[in-house]
């Protein structure tokens, strides 16, 4: 194929989103059911999105269970990050919750439900009342199946409101005018294999993460972080990328992830010696602390040699303890997942798990409204036309360790944030800017360049390079040894990565293609990761660092920023103050 100056379609929307994930079909419904001309963009089919492998739960203090209130919820959010999270951002998220997961409802969600009608909660890890002396029930749940139910819930009210879906198309760069501003989107129809050009007068990234930079995750492996590939190449920062959690249960060998909501129902994790070791590392939560805690923990364990199985590099989830009925109706997944990738039968045998990379806290940086912004001081610029929300985005809500559950609930309150503030805009008397040429043409010339690429490297060979290194080299502990070792190989891969060539010239559904476009956003977020890994000397949340094992208020309660170019990282203050509560000040985290 042969890529030219002759753009062979374009397309014309007010708003193009790209993902049908949570976020995305969250957003799209907002703006569709007010008659904008909507599309979303997607690589796979809507409800194969990855939110459709969130098992556990949407965390909102509807007090169903036990009572409940948001400001809880915040305390457990602002704590849970390590204090890194920007509280602002963090109120208005936990206020916002309850009412996103009613509008769920009357959506047609079908919720578990408790014998007097009110939606089901469980525990999840990190979230307590009282400020730590128990956990609460404030995860909303279908089942172990939530992100399914999600997907599918949104995709049915979408359809109902016209949205437009171009299914299996890959966004490959943004369109930006002098001016900086986006103006949408250059895709491939992976059916034809033709470029397009893909105006819109607002374009969202939701995109979800870059797990797959790992080579043990959770993530599918539409998870190249495509978004944050587009976001570097046009020249606009990485916030706290440093920061990925490692889930606790993984199932070992397989990277499956077993939910949380195994440990709110009552599951524990035990060590060769049956014992259930979280006691020792969280007295009063246990085996519900936060995630970080817990792999830590997990990781300790297995160094100390007490391990399970011939290697003893792995833990056990024991569930055979909890009512068999309980598992089968509240966990029906997991006995499948058990029985499927540990050879297990959960109701007798425990399942062997391992922390396993899961989620990434750091993005694209945005305000509450999904506005994607260059933070410079005390003063954010807005990029006008571009926003980020889900995973991709840093509204830093996350800070360095998200809490179980907020995830989904990020998806949906920001996802809705996004739509209400695009609607203010009223599109509807805006016209599409004209399109830069000069900015088609980059990107036009880099796609040929990589079609007619003649070099030695397979897509592959880097790609497994780029995952063996992160995983060796920027892992659940860090050193300041062990990450420029890292680093030095992550910048030799992205120099292989100019040489990658792929036979297959086909057009139809070219997979090959397809990977080499996403190697290109591997490393941007490989680069990301283990530069503001190094430039951060302290450990907070997710970031163990062995040269500095304590976190530093004094030093490092600030956000990094880092750029592609020339791999430069600058930090910006968190913010410390809510929109209208008192501030939650730092201090020790003990579970």
């Amino acid at each position: 194929m042969i890529f030219n100056k002759s753009i062979i379609a374009n397309y014309r929307f007010d708003v193009l989103i790209i993902g049908a994930g949570g976020s995305g079909m969250r957003a799209s419904l907002q703006l569709a059911q007010e008659g904008l001309n909507v599309a979303i963009l997607s690589k796979v089919f809507p409800t194969r999105s990855h939110t459709v492998a969130a098992q556990g739960g949407i965390s909102a203090s509807l007090g169903n269970m036990s009572k409940d209130n948001w400001h809880w919820h915040m305390f457990d959010t602002i704590k849970g990050s390590d204090y890194l999270g920007d509280q602002d951002a963090i109120e208005f998220m936990c206020k916002e919750a309850p009412k996103v997961v009613y509008e769920l409802e009357h959506f047609g969600m079908p919720f578990d439900r408790n014998k007097n009608g009110t939606i089901y909660q469980r525990p999840f890890g990190g979230h307590s009342s009282n400020f730590g002396e128990k956990p609460i029930a404030r995860a909303c749940a279908v089942a172990d199946r939530t992100g399914h139910a999600l997907l599918h819930t949104l995709y049915q009210r979408n359809l109902h409101a016209k949205t437009n879906f171009f299914i299996e198309w890959m966004a490959i760069d943004l369109i930006s005018d002098s001016e900086g501003d986006i103006l949408g989107v250059v895709a491939l129809e992976m059916e034809t294999g033709n470029i397009m050009i893909l105006e819109s007068k607002i374009t969202i990234l939701a995109t979800g993460g870059g797990g797959r930079i790992w080579a043990a995750s959770t993530n599918a492996f539409i998870n190249t972080g495509d978004g944050l590939g587009m976001a570097a190449r046009a020249g606009l920062p990485l916030e706290d990328m440093e920061f990925w959690q490692f889930h606790p249960t993984g199932v070992a060998g397989a990277g499956v992830l077993i939910t949380e909501g195994v440990r709110g129902e009552g599951g524990i994790l035990i060590n060769s010696n049956g014992e259930r070791f979280m006691e020792r590392y969280a007295p009063i939560l246990k085996d519900l602390a936060p995630r970080d805690f817990v792999s830590r923990a997990m990781d300790q364990e297995i160094k100390e040699g007490r391990g399970c199985g011939p290697n003893k590099d792995h833990v056990m989830l024991d569930l055979r303890h909890i009512n068999s009925e309980t598992i089968i109706n509240r966990l029906p997944s997991i006995l499948e997942i058990g029985n499927k990738f540990a050879n297990v039968n959960a109701l007798k045998e425990p399942i062997p798990v391992i922390p396993t990379i899961h989620y990434q806290m750091g993005g694209i940086p945005t305000n509450i409204y999904g506005q994607v912004i260059i933070p410079n001081n005390d003063n954010n610029k807005i990029v006008n036309g571009l926003y980020a929300i889900g995973e991709c985005a840093c509204v830093s809500v996350h800070g360095a360790n998200r809490l179980g559950t907020n995830s989904l609930l990020d998806l949906l309150v920001f996802g809705r944030s996004a739509g209400n503030h695009i609607l203010s805009l009223e599109l509807k008397k805006i016209h599409n800017k004209k399109l830069p040429i000069n900015s088609i043409d980059i990107i036009i010339d880099r796609l040929s360049k990589l079609e007619n690429n003649k070099g030695s490297e397979s897509v592959q060979s880097v790609a497994n390079d780029i995952r063996k290194t992160m995983q060796n080299y920027c892992g659940v502990f860090r050193t300041d040894k062990l990450m420029k070792n890292g680093y030095k190989k992550i910048m030799i891969l992205d120099e292989r990565r100019k040489y990658i060539s792929f036979k297959d010239k086909s057009k139809i559904f070219n997979t090959a293609r397809i990977e080499a476009l996403e190697l290109d956003n591997l490393i941007e977020t490989a680069k990301a990761t283990i530069s503001s890994a190094i430039s951060r000397k302290e450990s907070r949340g997710a970031h163990a660092h062995n040269d500095f094992k304590n976190r530093d208020d004094i030093n490092w309660l600030k956000h990094s920023i880092w750029y592609s170019n020339g791999n430069r990282i600058e930090f910006k203050p968190v913010n410390l103050k809510p929109l209208t509560v008192k501030t939650v000040h730092p201090k020790k985290r003990t579970f």
